[in-house]
């Protein structure tokens, strides 16, 4: 009997245990795939279990710290959250997640739920959660009743961050599943990217003087929010306030219940409803012809036609959609938060300029194999310029409102008004360099940028990615020079009633520069069509 039939024809008890193997099973076959992932989840589970004891015995030591009871229940509130918005980033993180896998069975969705949640207790991730909730009771436990609670607490905590899990998977699978589902892992860049700035920013902020102090308002609120309130609980205990105490641990059982409820709903209708996909998949087409929404602002005949074919990489393909994002937010976010705290400059504004003028840099890389009917269309030097043309327009769409609004955001965050005139026209001619150096690199050192996997440069061509960002990167800096040393001459010169004229030099430096370069990497793409194929083929 196959272990799926067996799952189906025994017990609860049973078919929880059948679960249980069957996570196991997927760890161990997945480790015998290779070599390099079974290396990774070694590495990955050392690291793991060494932050989770460092993170034990910071927790320890902050036993009897009069913050101990605010750090512990943010920290909580902060580790659920993660629980509950992972899966919607990284939905292929974990097989066991995507439900549908077990539609074909006849399974009740009561012990269904019972074997998943034992299931998911399976993994890295819930020893990691183990060792945090096991560490903060400590941190807040005083008294026998406290102990008694926390006892309760750790596994009412750890049930429900998993549930949390598992049930924003459940009811977001069909979504997940699909191409709008993938391109929302896209934005875990902008998560993890705007995260880090959030912890170093609050860091700062909890190192002053009397900073742990600040968490105490959140942490007053947190504590009667699950799964934060078990912990609250605790605390409560240990202070003698037992009706409180009972309140809050309450809560967070009333919590449990009711996201298993939730989740056994969205199975109950995940796995007895037709898939939406499939539906879609008979209806007629609804595509709108060219001319429609914002097309027809585009410019007539082939500039027009690339540059909607480019915006449409940016909204339709996942690797482009993750290089924007990323552009966007780093650029966005470097600047904003030096401002924030007070260790910036107006001339980070420019940052944004820079990120996102790398994206003209391996231009045909995005096409792939697709190229070929590009190069189709390039008959002469004339073709190739206008070619190049339309994709720097369609960048410059997007990146000179973008660029204005965070230079604009960066000086009114600061203050400094009187060099945003200054800073906008450094922002251009750095942009304009940009995509003069980014058109002749994207001619004359192509790659192929895989579809599939998170690697951005097929294997052998590591070494044409270096040299076409970097170098470029280099070439717009030393194109920029001429600019920035009439910058420095005005600052020295005392001229600063003339720093106003940067604004319209610079429009017309990057102006300027950018028709050069594009007049320049012209003739290399009219020549070298089959060598760009080739080099854009091999992902």
């Amino acid at each position: 009997m196959s272990t799926a039939t067996a799952a189906v024809t025994a017990s609860p008890r049973a078919l929880t245990s059948t679960f249980v193997r069957l996570k196991l099973s997927l760890l161990r076959n997945g480790l015998r795939q290779s070599a390099g992932r079974r290396a990774a989840y070694i590495a990955s589970v050392v690291v793991t279990l060494l932050v989770a004891a460092l993170q034990l015995l910071a927790l320890i030591a902050l036993r009897g710290s009069t913050h101990a009871p605010s750090v512990t229940v943010i920290a909580i509130a902060v580790l659920a959250l993660g629980w509950a918005v992972m899966p919607l980033f990284f939905p292929s993180g974990d097989e066991t997640l995507d439900p549908t896998r077990l539609v074909m069975l006849p399974l009740r969705p009561r012990p269904l739920v019972r074997a998943l949640l034992a299931a998911s207790l399976v993994g890295i991730g819930p020893l990691f959660t183990l060792c945090l909730v096991a560490g903060s009771v400590i941190a807040v436990a005083r008294g026998g009743a406290a102990w008694v609670t926390g006892l309760v607490a750790i596994p009412l905590t750890l049930l429900l961050c998993v549930a949390f899990a598992r049930a924003m998977a459940a009811a977001n699978i069909r979504l997940l599943s699909s191409r709008k589902g993938r391109d929302l892992a896209v934005l875990s860049g902008l998560l993890i990217a705007v995260g880090a700035q959030l912890v170093n920013f609050g860091a700062q902020r909890l190192g002053t003087p009397g900073g742990l102090s600040k968490l105490d308002p959140v942490a007053d609120v947190l504590r009667w929010i699950p799964p934060s309130a078990s912990l609250g609980a605790v605390d409560s205990m240990g202070s003698g306030a037992y009706g409180t105490g009972l309140a809050q641990l309450a809560l967070s059982v009333v919590a449990l219940l009711l996201v298993l409820a939730f989740w056994r709903r969205s199975l109950t209708r995940l796995m007895t409803t037709p898939d939406g996909s499939t539906l879609q998949a008979a209806e007629p087409s609804r595509d709108k012809a060219r001319g429609g929404g914002l097309a027809r602002f585009l410019p007539p005949g082939r500039t027009g036609t690339v540059m909607e074919r480019s915006l449409r990489y940016i909204w339709r393909d996942p690797k482009t959609k993750a290089a924007w994002v990323t552009s966007l937010a780093i650029g966005l976010i470097v600047p904003l938060f030096n401002a924030l705290q007070g260790t910036g400059s107006v001339y980070f504004a420019c940052f944004a300029s820079g990120m996102l003028g790398v994206l003209m840099y391996n231009q045909f890389g995005q096409d792939t194999s697709a190229f070929w009917m590009v190069a189709l269309t390039i008959s002469s030097r004339r073709d190739a310029y206008t070619e190049l043309r339309a994709r720097a327009l369609a960048l410059a769409v997007v990146t000179l409102p973008y660029a204005t609004f965070v230079a604009v955001l960066t000086t009114a965050v600061l203050g400094d008004w009187d060099r945003l005139l200054e800073v906008l026209g450094l922002s251009l001619a750095l942009l304009g360099a940009m995509i003069a150096t980014g058109a002749w690199s994207s001619a004359r050192f192509p790659y192929s940028i895989p579809q599939e996997g998170y690697k951005n440069v097929a294997p052998g061509q590591a070494g044409l990615a270096w040299i076409s960002i970097f170098g470029g990167m280099v070439a717009a800096a030393l194109l920029c020079a001429p600019f920035l040393a009439l910058t420095i001459w005005l600052h020295v010169s005392g001229q600063e009633g003339a720093l106003w004229l940067l604004f319209p030099a610079g429009a017309l430096y990057g102006y300027a520069i950018t028709l050069a370069g594009l007049k320049l990497a012209a003739p290399s793409v009219a020549t070298r069509l089959p060598e760009i194929l080739t080099a854009v083929s091999k992902g």
